[in-house]
């Protein structure tokens, strides 16, 4: 069983608190937080958004929040009635000059020694004014820390411009650069399989792995984001951050512990290793998308120009050959993908090693082995093996998985990632979130990409929305003599 210590009492502000990410992620994590009794009675939080609410008409949105994004979690109505009323609300335009941030104010006014935590879920844009804000207002205190949403910009300039702005009230310590994915079960397990198993590391390099996948796949469109995507598309909003993390998590090297700058560091090493994509290699490296209409799940979708209302060149697939250039991954590539509007919503890891050297079975000597992180919607991993099959009339190979689901093995719901990542800021856990350098490193890479895409200037393959990818996408992979990971 899960063992959940309670943390020390904080005031949480949450920042955008009326908008889909809060409504639909931060409120029912911080209840499902509450039930467990993680969250110490001593605590508050805190929404601020622009919209005309008073506390208890706010208390009603997170009510119908849980209703719709938590249906489960109550078993006892008096306990998510005791969370509520730890929520409350300050009207507060964050682009307001400071002496109308007073609702705020004296919100925090009592502040009895809690940790303070700012939690900016708004628009990138709004970062550097709400920390100087909370400068001027006086709230930003020796003892408080600011969490930032991705993206942090959409390229190295604009990055460098927030982390600075930032970086002039909260220093480097106090700074909390989420990404969510960086919270989640088979993620944290990538670094206790690798490092807590003397079977796996010593074939973890070029030696016995042919190639790496990494696949973050959706059903949904933009939805309600259309603006904001049409602007960034796929490279922006999944690559650069989400993809690269979990790249970075499969090739670094043994931290010296699990300090969180010992962890930062190994991966700022690979991102620095990735080799840069530029003008001559983008057409033989990258492929585009963008989603027609289709079925999803059975069900029509429509095309992407007319989700966001116009003919449109953003991206909403992505597929990439990378390679780390580094002793343990020299001539390894690394094939990242991410779509929307894709057959199914999946994001895992695919690691598959290299074939026998002496086939002495034949032409029935099985598949490489595969080991399969699944980090949603299922969590688990699985190893591929190829075993004989059963029965008589000769030897026939089937390959057959070690299957460890999480939820079927240790029979307990854990916390999703925003549970654990919004206790580690609690406690100042720096591990699980981004550095500065790591972002600027990050976005360096990305940046060379999307100029050499813009000077080849070729328009986004078509693909039917309920498809894994245009065509393309499978011939990147087929020109290597290998192939896409896409289970039944």
């Amino acid at each position: 069983m899960a063992e959940f210590i309670p943390v020390p009492p904080f005031d949480l502000v949450v920042f955008g608190a009326t908008g889909d990410l809060s409504l639909r992620k931060l409120f029912p994590a911080l209840l499902h937080r509450f039930l467990d009794g993680q969250i110490p009675a001593q605590s508050r939080i805190i929404g601020v958004a622009r919209s005309d609410l008073d506390t208890e008409s706010f208390r009603n949105m997170v009510r119908e929040s849980r209703g719709k994004f938590s249906p489960n979690a109550c078993v006892d109505e008096g306990k998510c009635e005791d969370f509520v009323r730890h929520v409350e609300y300050a009207r507060v335009d964050a682009s307001a000059p400071a002496e109308q941030w007073a609702a705020l104010k004296d919100l925090l006014a009592n502040g009895n020694g809690n940790v303070r935590i700012f939690y900016l879920s708004t628009a990138p844009s709004l970062f550097v004014t709400i920390a100087e804000r909370l400068q001027e207002t006086g709230l930003a205190t020796a003892n408080s820390r600011i969490v930032l949403e991705k993206p942090i910009g959409r390229d190295l300039a604009s990055s460098r411009a927030i982390n600075d702005g930032v970086g002039r009230v909260f220093d480097e310590q106090r700074t909390f650069r989420i990404d969510h994915y960086l919270g989640k079960e088979t993620v944290q397990n990538l670094l206790v399989l690798r490092f807590a198993n003397m079977m796996v590391e010593p074939v973890w390099s070029r030696e016995h792995i042919d190639h790496v996948q990494i696949t973050v796949a959706e059903e949904l469109g933009v939805e309600g984001r259309a603006d904001y995507y049409d602007k960034s598309g796929a490279l922006r909003d999944m690559v650069q951050n989400h993809l690269l993390q979990l790249l970075c998590l499969v090739a670094l090297e043994s931290p010296n512990s699990m300090d969180a700058d010992a962890i930062r560091t190994e991966k700022l090493k690979v991102l620095s290793a990735l080799r840069r994509i530029g003008p001559m290699d983008v057409a033989g490296k990258t492929v585009r998308g963008q989603y027609r209409a289709g079925l999803v799940d059975g069900k029509p979708a429509p095309a992407y120009a007319d989700e966001v209302g116009k003919p449109s060149r953003t991206e909403t697939f992505v597929a990439i050959k990378a390679q780390v250039d580094n002793w343990r991954w020299a001539g390894v590539p690394f094939y990242l993908r991410t779509g929307k509007r894709m057959s199914a919503r999946r994001s895992e890891i695919v690691v598959q090693f290299k074939d026998t050297p002496v086939p002495i079975f034949g032409a029935n000597a099985g598949v490489p082995n595969r080991l399969v992180l699944r980090i949603q919607p299922d969590e688990g991993v699985r190893l591929w093996l190829n075993m004989k099959e059963p029965g008589p009339g000769g030897l026939r190979i089937k390959a057959a998985p070690l299957d460890l689901t999480f939820e079927d093995a240790f029979g307990v719901r854990y916390p999703d990632a925003y549970e654990r990542l919004l206790m580690d800021v609690v406690r100042g856990n720096l591990a699980l979130f981004m550095r500065r350098d790591e972002v600027d490193a990050a976005w360096k890479w990305a940046d060379e990409l999307l100029a050499a895409w813009d000077a080849n200037g070729a328009e986004p393959y078509p693909y039917a929305a309920g498809s894994n990818g245009p065509t393309q996408s499978a011939l990147l992979m087929d020109r290597d003599g290998r192939a896409w990971w896409d289970p039944d």
